[in-house]
C-alpha cells in the first residue's frame, strides 16, 4: 500500500527540543545525541524553511522522550509524564461503553499522572469537546505544549470513535504564533486564537456513540504510536489528501487539475470549491507534495538532481533547483549537504 509522503517543518523540530532547552537540559552533547538518533543534522536547525521527513520527526520525538524520561518532553513544571503513560490512558479508555465515558476515563487517568494540566470535558450549545486547563501557569513555549496535547487527545478520540469523528473547531489560548499558517495543515476545521481556553470541539451527539475498538485494534494503535498522534497528519477523507494521493500515485506523470478532478469523479469547479474550503489549492498541494518528495529523496538517497527533477515533473534541473530554493530557502545540492553534515556548506 502506497504511504503518503509528508515532511515536518523545522519549527516543529524546535518544538520537540524547546522543553529541554527551557529547563537547561539541552547541552551540546544532549542535542547531538538526540539529533543523531533521528538522523537530523544540526545544521538544518539554522535554516528557517527547512523540513525533515516524518520518520526523522517521529524518531526525534522518541529520542527526546527517552532521554528526558518524559512523554511531555520536559514542558511540564512538575512531575514528568513517564514513558508508558499514554498507553495507560489509552487502555483505560478503549473499553468504555461510550465516547463520553471514554473521555471521562481519559480525564481521570491524566489527572493521576501529572499535576500541571487538566483534561476537561466541555459543552457549548450543540458542541461537545475537550479543553486544557493549565494549573501551573503558561510558561515558555506554551503554544507548543497546548498544540501538542490537543493534537494527541484529538487524534485519540478520533481513533476511539472509529475514525469518523470530525472536529468542528479548535480554540487556542494564545495569540497567533509566527507559524500560525501551518496550524491549518495540522488541525482541521475552524481555528480560533486568543480564546479563554484551548479546546477541540465536535458535534455533541458523537459522545453518546459507542467506542468502536477492540484489543487487536488497540495493539495496532499502540504499535503505531507516536507517529499516529504526533506526526504530520492529513485527513484521508479530505479533498486535499485525495488530491495528493492521486498525484503521488501518478508521478512522474503529474496530471493537471482537470485530469485529477476526473480521477476523483468530480467536476473541476467542485474540486476547486472543496480545496478552497480547506484553505488550499491544486497548485499549492502539488508544490507541497513535490517539495516533500524532493526532501525525502535528497536526505535518504543518492539520486541525482536531474533524476529528481524529472520524477517531480520539472522540465529541467534548473527549474527544479529554482523551485526548491523558493520552498526551503536553499538550493537542493546545498540542502543535501546540510542534511548530511553539521557543517554549513559553502
Amino acid at each position: 500500500m502506497l504511504q503518503p509522503v509528508f515532511t515536518a517543518p523545522i519549527f516543529a523540530v524546535h518544538g520537540l527540543l524547546d522543553g529541554a532547552r527551557g529547563k537547561g537540559l539541552a547541552t551540546q552533547e544532549w542535542l547531538e545525541g538526540v539529533l543523531g538518533r533521528a538522523g537530523i543534522s544540526e545544521s538544518l536547525l539554522e535554516l528557517e524553511d527547512s523540513r525533515v521527513t516524518v520518520e526523522q520527526f517521529n524518531a526525534l520525538f522518541i529520542a527526546v522522550k527517552d532521554s528526558l524520561n518524559d512523554e511531555c518532553l520536559g514542558y511540564l513544571h512538575g512531575r514528568p509524564m513517564l514513558p508508558g503513560s499514554f498507553a495507560l490512558m489509552v487502555r483505560s479508555a478503549f473499553t468504555a461503553h461510550s465516547l463520553s465515558y471514554a473521555l471521562r476515563r481519559l480525564s481521570e487517568s491524566f489527572a493521576l499522572l501529572q499535576d500541571d494540566v487538566a483534561l476537561v470535558p466541555v459543552t457549548e450549545g450543540t458542541l461537545g469537546g475537550i479543553a486544557l486547563e493549565m494549573r501551573g501557569g503558561q510558561g515558555a513555549h506554551a503554544d507548543f505544549l497546548h498544540a501538542h496535547l490537543l493534537r494527541v487527545f484529538w487524534r485519540l478520540l478520533v481513533w476511539l470513535h472509529g475514525g469518523r469523528l470530525v472536529p468542528q473547531r479548535f480554540d487556542f489560548n494564545f495569540a497567533p504564533p509566527l507559524h500560525a499558517m501551518s496550524y491549518g495543515r495540522i488541525f482541521s476545521g475552524t481555528l480560533c486564537f486568543g480564546q479563554p481556553r484551548t479546546a477541540a470541539w465536535f458535534d455533541a451527539d458523537a459522545f453518546t456513540q459507542p467506542v468502536r475498538r477492540d484489543r487487536d485494534a488497540l495493539q495496532s494503535f499502540l504499535r503505531a504510536t507516536p507517529g499516529n498522534v504526533v506526526g504530520p497528519y492529513l485527513n484521508e477523507r479530505s479533498a486535499s489528501a485525495r488530491v495528493r494521493m492521486v498525484l503521488q500515485r501518478a508521478s512522474p506523470e503529474w496530471p493537471d487539475l482537470a485530469v485529477t478532478a476526473q480521477r476523483l469523479h468530480m467536476s473541476v469547479s467542485a474540486l476547486q470549491r472543496h480545496l478552497a474550503s480547506e484553505g488550499t489549492s491544486f497548485q499549492a498541494l502539488k508544490d507541497q507534495l513535490r517539495r516533500d518528495m524532493a526532501i525525502e529523496r535528497l536526505t535518504s538517497s543518492e539520486t541525482s538532481l536531474v533524476a529528481i527533477a524529472a520524477d517531480l515533473g520539472f522540465t529541467d534541473s534548473t527549474a527544479f533547483q529554482r523551485a526548491f530554493k523558493v520552498w526551503t530557502g536553499s538550493a537542493p545540492g546545498a540542502y543535501r549537504a546540510r542534511s548530511r553534515s553539521g557543517q554549513r556548506p559553502a
